[in-house]
C-alpha cells in the first residue's frame, strides 16, 4: 500500500469515527427522556403541592412517554427537598414542584445552601391555588365572625398549624395574625398533609391551608370552613365568605405552584419539559380534578421558563418586604 493511499484510507477512518461520535451525541440528545424523570415535591405526601405534582406528573409521562415519579422530600420549609434538586445531575431528570415558598426562603434563611435565583432553571407555573382558614371540627365558633371574636378572646391559647416557617400556610397565618393585630401559638409539621390528618383528630385548633387540601374536608364536614383569602368567593365553597367580606380589607394570599429543574440542564431538555407540563395544563382530566379542588391552571403564557423566571424574581422582592417587616427568621 503506497504511503497517499494509507493516508486516504487514515483520513476516511478518522472521518468516520468522528461521524459515528456526532451521531451518538445527536441520537441521546434526541433520546431525551430515555428513562423515568423524578419530581421531588418538597412537602410531606397528601398535601396540596403533592396533588398538584402528582396530576402534572401522570399527564406528563403521557406526553414524554417516560414514567414521572413523586419522591416527597419534606422539612425545613421546603429547603431539604429544593437543596437535593439544586444539587442534582442537570440532567433533566431530577425536578421540582414547589410554591410560593421558593420565594421567601432568601428573607428567611441566612444559611442557604442553594440561590432560589441562580440554581435552578425554570421549566413553568402550573397554578395559584386559593387558601382558606379552617379549624377542627368540634371549635366552638361557627362563623368567620365568631372565629376572629374568639381568636382574640384566646390570643395565645389558640393553636395554629403551618407546614414549616417559609411555607404557604405560615406566610397566610403571619398575615392573618398581622391583619388582626393577635399572636397565636404555631404548630409546625412537615407538610399539610399530616397537619390535616391531625386537625381532622382535633390535635389543634385552626389552620390556613390551599383549596386543594381542604375542599373535600369542608364539604364533608370533617373541619370547618370560616373564610376564603380571595378577593371574591370560591366557584367550588360558594357559602365560604371572604376575609374581605369579614373586614379584614384587601386581604389576599395565594399559593402559586411552578416547576423547577437544577441550574444547567440542557435546552432541548427544558423545552421539552416545558412542553408537557403546557399539555398537561390543556389535559381535561388534570382541568376537572383542578377545578373540583377549588383551582385552575395558570394561562399558557406564564406556563413558560421566562415567565416563571420574572414572577420569581417578582416575588422574591415583596415577600423579602413582609419578612423583613414582620422581622421573621427560620435559622
Amino acid at each position: 500500500m503506497t504511503n497517499t493511499l494509507r493516508a486516504l484510507v487514515l483520513t476516511l477512518a478518522v472521518a468516520a469515527t468522528g461521524m459515528s461520535l456526532w451521531t451518538g451525541r445527536a441520537s441521546a440528545q434526541q433520546a431525551y427522556p430515555n428513562r423515568p424523570i423524578t419530581i421531588v415535591v418538597p412537602a410531606a405526601a397528601g398535601g396540596p403541592t403533592d396533588t398538584v405534582g402528582r396530576l402534572v406528573g401522570e399527564s406528563m409521562s403521557r406526553t414524554l412517554g417516560q414514567q414521572v415519579l413523586v419522591e416527597n422530600v419534606g422539612g425545613a420549609g421546603g429547603t431539604i427537598g429544593m437543596t437535593r434538586v439544586a444539587k442534582s445531575a442537570p440532567d433533566g431528570y431530577t425536578l421540582a414542584v414547589w410554591h410560593i415558598a421558593q420565594a421567601t426562603t432568601p428573607a428567611l434563611y441566612d444559611n442557604l445552601r442553594y440561590s432560589v435565583l441562580e440554581d435552578f432553571d425554570s421549566i413553568g407555573r402550573i397554578t395559584d391555588v386559593p387558601m382558606t382558614i379552617v379549624g377542627k371540627a368540634t371549635l366552638e365558633a361557627n362563623t368567620i365572625a365568631e372565629l376572629l371574636a374568639w381568636v382574640k378572646e384566646k390570643k395565645t391559647g389558640v393553636t395554629y398549624a403551618h407546614a414549616g416557617i417559609g411555607s404557604a400556610s405560615y406566610l397566610c397565618a403571619l398575615m392573618f395574625m398581622s391583619a388582626i393585630g393577635t399572636q397565636m401559638t404555631a404548630v409546625s409539621y412537615r407538610g399539610t398533609g399530616p397537619a390535616m390528618n391531625d386537625l381532622l383528630g382535633g390535635q389543634f385548633d385552626m389552620m390556613c391551608d390551599q383549596t386543594t387540601g381542604t375542599t373535600n374536608q369542608i364539604k364533608e364536614g370533617r373541619i370547618k370552613g370560616y373564610a376564603a383569602t380571595t378577593r371574591t368567593r370560591l366557584a367550588v365553597l360558594p357559602n365560604l365568605p371572604t376575609l374581605d367580606e369579614a373586614g379584614i380589607k384587601g386581604f389576599e394570599v395565594s399559593a402559586w405552584h411552578a416547576m423547577w429543574a437544577p441550574k444547567g440542564v440542557p435546552a432541548d431538555a427544558i423545552d421539552k419539559l416545558a412542553g408537557a407540563l403546557q399539555a398537561a395544563l390543556k389535559d381535561a382530566k388534570v382541568i376537572e380534578r383542578l377545578a373540583s379542588l377549588g383551582t385552575e391552571p395558570v394561562p399558557l403564557d406564564q406556563a413558560t421558563p421566562a415567565a416563571l423566571k420574572a414572577q420569581l424574581a417578582s416575588e422574591v422582592a415583596k415577600w423579602g418586604a413582609v419578612i423583613r417587616a414582620a422581622g421573621a427568621k427560620a435559622n
